[in-house]
């Protein structure tokens, strides 16, 4: 009944035919029309609409998705086990904690030196008592835990391996943790960091990363949202995705949504923009603190600032591996601990969770127990000695270098479109459009633009013709990259400009900033300075990824102690929101989705799956709310 009704709510221009053909449609499949009182107030009719439209919000580590009207998204862990094709095959599993660039030569030297400002930023700021902090010696707990030994709290831990006696072809979310490795399943997480996991093993191409994310869809939009597949088609799809986003794979996401899965239609909008809408802000510098990755935006009033956006590839994941480090230079009593078994990664987790703490005033050895509990085998509890461990782990946060991660690209900006065969009037066309005479003419003002960042971000709300996005595009890329795309350049000049400014943008990139540097880059990056007091006084931080005790106060002697003094001056008050509206800071982005779903403005937005049937790509750059 739910589908019938929800056809119902579904507007004549959704369906794109005419009322009568409608009801012969309707009559040949034997649907009948139900009974709709002819004026429907209007905060009903918000309601019926929205019940209808799913918000998915994908996670590296966790998927969201809910009805709009739901209070609370349904959350499982965004993996998935698929059963081997033939016997015998070996076994492929992604990591969690894992990751390229811990083995090499200089990546404990390089741990050693971002433990070492760690623990100067830890001296220096004094207690809240005025006093200096006395560090724990790591050699004192190292003594005690060497010594402990597990006591057997009960012979079956009553943990056990996820049931494949029927032979599943795939398992979903806390099943695919606990599938016993000699079952003969690879273990894939779609998403990695943010973006789509390609890569070169099993599972890696972008036809089969798709396929895992529609097959883990799918199943959790049947059984816990109780909707069946061949109903998706009365419903519509709100798709929130990186703000710093891979033009290919949101393209690809869509024709999934739309074509494969069989929704209606579809909007896509970016993370921070939704956090926004959910935390009740009108403007915020938005911090995305996620398993895998960091993202930094300032939002105004709607619209993401595109010269603001920052994508720090570490996240809580990183902070439970730094942990482990620590706790293993202090005598972790659990040493059958292993980065690449799902359950001690955990149990990790857990760990960190329970006993990571940013707070200053919190110092010496202290006691602490824990179980470990896995499937085959006894209960354990484990007790340990703890001191500044708990407090360095979050800290290198602020200190990427202790995570250790060398020869990857640690910072990531939003660059320009690689094009589109499908859409051939991309920002391409436009530059190359653009007459010789409107570009000398605008050269001096652009030149001067682009001294000043932010100038030209993602605009939205009224339609720009082809000559002033051209321009907005031209300044946005610089006369460098743009003056090369017109006839009568000299090329030897416009390539060498390219190459500098590629060069500069590749050093930045390199460098792994850290959390509180790399807010206020992205808050200096802001167009005007009002915009900037504005991005100082809302910080909001959302994410799972600083959950830590005294997090907000610690980030906001940060931001305080490193922002401009110019700006100390004359910002009232250097705000960092981590729970608005005492929410769970996790579901922020996905309510703010489910806000987008019932707000008027929404309606123009909507891609529907004949228009992208019949226009592809190009739908994105006319309907996105943000510049495509």
């Amino acid at each position: 009944m739910r589908g019938k009704n929800a056809e119902a709510a579904m507007t004549q221009a959704e369906k794109g035919e005419p009322e009568n053909g409608r009801e012969k449609e309707k009559e040949q499949r034997g649907v009948k029309r139900p009974i709709v009182p002819a004026a429907i107030p209007e905060p009903l009719q918000e309601h019926i609409q929205s019940d209808y439209v799913v918000v998915i919000h994908p996670g590296s580590s966790t998927l969201r998705i809910g009805r709009a009207t739901d209070t609370h998204p349904a959350g499982i862990p965004h993996v998935i086990a698929r059963r081997h094709k033939q016997p015998g095959q070996p076994t492929y599993s992604d990591k969690w904690l894992l990751r390229e660039g811990l083995n090499k030569q200089e990546s404990n030297e390089q741990r050693q030196n971002g433990l070492k400002m760690v623990d100067q930023a830890i001296w220096s700021k004094k207690m809240s008592n005025g006093t200096r902090r006395i560090p724990a010696v790591p050699e004192q707990a190292r003594v005690y835990n060497k010594q402990m030994r597990p006591a057997i709290l009960d012979h079956n831990s009553g943990v056990k391996w996820s049931n494949t006696s029927h032979h599943p072809e795939y398992l979903v979310g806390e099943e695919a943790f606990f599938v016993n490795p000699v079952d003969g399943y690879n273990v894939h997480y779609p998403i990695r960091r943010g973006q789509l996991n390609i890569h070169s093993g099993p599972g890696g191409s972008l036809t089969a990363v798709l396929t895992d994310l529609e097959v883990i869809w799918s199943h959790v939009i049947q059984k816990l949202l109780e909707i069946q597949l061949k109903d998706l088609k009365y419903y519509r799809c709100i798709l929130l995705i990186p703000d710093i986003y891979n033009r290919l794979h949101v393209k690809e996401m869509v024709n999934m949504i739309l074509m494969k899965m069989g929704f209606s239609g579809v909007i896509v909008h970016q993370e921070s923009v939704c956090a926004v809408y959910g935390s009740g802000l009108s403007s915020a510098c938005v911090i995305d603190i996620g398993d895998q990755k960091t993202s930094i935006c300032c939002v105004e009033d709607g619209i993401s600032h595109r010269n603001t956006r920052l994508c720090l590839a570490y996240g809580g994941a990183d902070v439970t591996r730094c942990l482990y480090w620590l706790m293993q230079r202090a005598g972790f009593p659990y040493r059958e601990c292993q980065l690449a078994n799902t359950p001690d990664c955990l149990l990790l987790q857990q760990l960190k969770e329970t006993h990571a703490h940013l707070d200053q005033d919190v110092c010496g050895l202290q006691d602490h127990e824990f179980q470990v509990r896995h499937p085959d085998a006894p209960a354990l509890l484990y007790q340990m000695r703890l001191g500044d461990e708990k407090l360095q782990a979050p800290m290198a946060l602020f200190y990427p270098a202790t995570f250790g991660i060398v020869g990857q690209k640690m910072t990531h900006l939003q660059h320009r479109s690689p094009g589109d065969a499908e859409d051939p009037h991309d920002e391409h066309y436009l530059l190359a459009t653009q007459s010789k005479q409107d570009q000398s003419s605008k050269a001096a003002a652009d030149r001067k633009a682009m001294t000043k960042p932010g100038m030209f971000d993602d605009v939205r709300g009224q339609a720009l013709d082809v000559s002033e996005r051209g321009h907005m595009l031209e300044a946005e890329l610089g006369p460098s990259q743009s003056d090369c795309m017109g006839p009568g350049n000299d090329g030897e000049e416009a390539s060498a400009a390219l190459f500098s400014r590629k060069t500069v943008v590749s050093q930045f990139e390199g460098k792994a900033l850290g959390l509180d540097k790399a807010i206020l880059h992205s808050i200096d990056c802001c167009a005007s300075d009002d915009t900037k007091k504005k991005m100082y006084s809302s910080i909001l931080v959302v994410g799972g990824g600083l959950m830590f005790h005294k997090a907000q106060q610690f980030l906001q002697h940060r931001i305080l102690n490193k922002m401009p003094p110019s700006f100390r001056r004359v910002v009232e008050n250097v705000e960092v929101i981590t729970r608005p509206k005492d929410m769970d800071p996790r579901l922020i982005a996905w309510k703010g989705g489910a806000v987008l779903a019932c707000l008027d403005t929404t309606q123009e937005l909507w891609i529907y799956q004949r228009e992208w049937q019949r226009f592809g790509v190009r739908m994105l750059r006319e309907r996105a709310a943000f510049v495509w």
